[in-house]
């Protein structure tokens, strides 16, 4: 169906393509991963025509159709039903000569051509399609203009959808949509009946919706087969080979090395000589395996330790509009190491519920209790338009540092995951990943007793999430989390909670019986039930009574870790600081008294840290192995 054939492409005397190579059968569906940057847009773009290979070529079927979400949302005056239907070019045309044809032949030849395409059902696939992207069928019937931005690009992944192009290319068609329509897209991609290539950091989409993921790196392209846990593992095992290897030829190649330097002035062996310095040119060489290290994410704990419950709502209604709620009759209790993943489709509440918690709305009626003293952070994607464009992540972390020196405050800000070439970057000129960084840290600037995260995701790639998901399960206070990344949820929360039809209440089932529920169609009397059945799930309470239990009894094991790494730090420090004052040549003539203390208690601190480590490697490594066999 598509093939990449040897195609090479630079920008900004970069090379993000060279001598790159793929087929995409017919049929299948392929998920493009790689880092943020590589050149996955940039391949789409060549694989359209938007831009031009430096050499190379990328090769489809005579008459294929192309199709990707639009860039411009769709924002006219249309019906989002009537956008949607006119995707399809031909049947729009089709209908359009019908209403003036007066040939015989024309009409039936039109009629006949109209039944092929399944014109007449067209309607139905296509508010099928907007269903299952978050809109109702009054909706459906509403402008495009009466939705904002993100709703909008449903629209428009909807009209792509419908017109079911022979290749469609999907570029993080998640980041718009929310855990449901994430999760009915999944379904959609894997029985859809054309060729699909699909960038996405979504794994459980990359392991449920495909059958081979394509992996750019180095400005190469490499095939996988099956979905993104498998290509994990060929991946890593293949890089264990490969430097298996290399490995045997360094060897080869240092022992060719020094014969030919042994022996290549001598003229008895001077044959041999130039034999291995043939050999030597000829052996190819094995590439050593480079990947980037992804920064981890850190969370500073809670300033300080809070008694249970930190906030309890009885009996809260909480809306825009007076005599108007969004929810009723809230009941929630949220204690200290609480993992909370809220569930419900949007325009449901979710967002609404997370700034009530918060406090960026108040409470219409019933009781709101917040701990005394408690810090709470919030991180909401639209948070990202409120960085200072022209500041970098130093400026911006120097307004909340005002009496720190300058060292300090790089300190905080290299804790946060900047290398020292970003730290004076515009935050206009970050990444959205590093954005998304720089917003976290901000965030989470004071120690937070709770930690509110509405789509944490958007713009990290698939290594920085698992990062994320090790800062979570990390972080000593308690964490409210929204979002659509399955994975993201599955890893971190223990309790789930359902926003539905203007309440909250506990979800006892596990994300799989959610995705089912989902599935099973709209929420009407049935579903209700459906929900009721899955609320039943004894074994998923189970599971994260158990996870929740883990947690606490890894506690003290994490704390003597922290613990064990403060007094490492101390004991660097000391050690310093002991070195600079034993650098002084003239205090052994000096005060040679004051030299040996030094000399003894710079021993001695070296003692205590290797001692130090030897503890943390060791409490480390038990709470790894704990953690992993939860």
């Amino acid at each position: 169906m598509l093939h990449v054939n040897d195609v090479t492409y630079r920008i900004a005397g970069r090379t993000l393509l060279e001598g790159a190579s793929i087929a995409l059968p017919d049929g299948v569906k392929a998920g493009f991963v790689g880092r943020n940057g590589a050149g996955k847009t940039t391949l789409f773009k060549l694989v359209t025509g938007e831009i031009a290979p430096e050499s190379g070529s990328i090769g489809l079927p005579r008459g294929a159709r192309i199709g990707q979400v639009a860039q411009e949302a769709p924002g006219t005056e249309q019906s989002l039903i009537d956008f949607v239907l006119d995707a399809d070019r031909e049947r729009t045309a089709l209908l359009a000569e019908a209403e003036t044809a007066h040939d015989p032949a024309r009409i039936a030849e039109i009629q006949l051509r109209l039944a092929d395409i399944g014109a007449h059902s067209a309607e139905a696939r296509a508010g099928a399609i907007l269903s299952g992207l978050g809109f109702d069928a009054e909706a459906q019937r509403r402008p495009c203009s009466a939705f904002s931005g993100g709703w909008r690009m449903r629209v428009a992944l909807a009209a792509v959808l419908f017109s079911e192009p022979d290749l469609l290319l999907l570029d993080e068609p998640t980041n718009y949509l929310d855990l449901e329509g994430t999760m009915w897209l999944e379904s959609y991609v894997g029985r859809y009946p054309h060729t699909v290539f699909l960038i996405s950091h979504d794994r459980d989409l990359l392991n449920r919706a495909v059958d081979m993921i394509v992996h750019l790196d180095a400005g190469k392209l490499v095939a996988y087969r099956g979905g993104y846990d498998s290509f994990d593992r060929q991946r890593r095992e293949k890089q264990a080979l490969q430097q298996k290897l290399k490995k045997k030829q360094d060897e080869q190649r240092q022992h060719l090395q020094a014969f030919v330097d042994r022996f290549k002035a001598k003229a008895s062996k001077a044959r041999q000589a130039q034999s291995r310095m043939k050999a030597l040119e000829k052996l190819q060489p094995i590439a050593g395996i480079v990947d980037d290290d992804v920064t981890p994410f850190s969370f500073p704990p809670p300033a300080r330790r809070l008694s249970p419950p930190i906030i309890a709502l009885d009996g809260v209604s909480v809306g825009y509009e007076a005599e108007k709620p969004i929810l009723k009759r809230i009941d929630l209790r949220i204690d200290t190491e609480d993992r909370i993943g809220l569930l419900g489709a949007n325009g449901n509440g979710k967002s609404t519920l997370a700034k009530l918690i918060s406090g960026r709305m108040e409470p219409m009626s019933g009781s709101l209790r917040r701990a005394d003293r408690m810090e709470i952070a919030f991180f909401a994607q639209h948070q990202l338009d409120e960085l200072r464009p022209a500041e970098s992540p130093v400026e911006h972390i120097r307004s909340l540092m005002p009496d720190a020196t300058e060292s300090q405050v790089r300190a905080r800000v290299g804790a946060m995951g900047f290398p020292t070439a970003k730290m004076d970057t515009p935050a206009r000129e970050l990444s959205g990943g590093e954005r998304a960084r720089l917003l976290l840290g901000l965030a989470t600037f004071r120690g937070a007793n709770l930690l509110i995260l509405d789509e944490p995701t958007n713009h990290l790639d698939i290594d920085s999430r698992e990062a994320l998901v090790l800062a979570l399960n990390d972080f000593p206070g308690a964490v409210i989390l929204i979002s659509h990344d399955r994975h993201l949820v599955e890893a971190t929360v223990d309790r789930l909670i359902l926003v539905a039809n203007g309440g909250v209440a506990p979800f006892e089932g596990d994300m799989e019986d959610y995705r089912r529920l989902i599935l099973q169609g709209p929420d009407d009397g049935a579903a209700s039930a459906r929900r009721d059945e899955a609320g039943k799930s004894a074994s998923a309470q189970d599971r994260r009574r158990e996870q929740a239990q883990r947690r606490a009894e890894l506690a003290p094991l994490r704390k003597k870790i922290k613990d064990a790494e403060s007094l490492m730090e101390k004991l660097q420090k000391e050690i310093q600081k002991l070195d600079a004052q034993l650098a002084d040549g003239n205090l052994y003539l000096r005060d040679p008294a004051k030299a040996g203390s030094l000399a003894k208690s710079r021993a001695d601190a070296a003692a205590a840290l290797a001692a130090a480590e030897e503890s943390w490697l060791e409490m480390s490594s038990d709470y790894e192995s704990a953690a992993a066999d939860g």
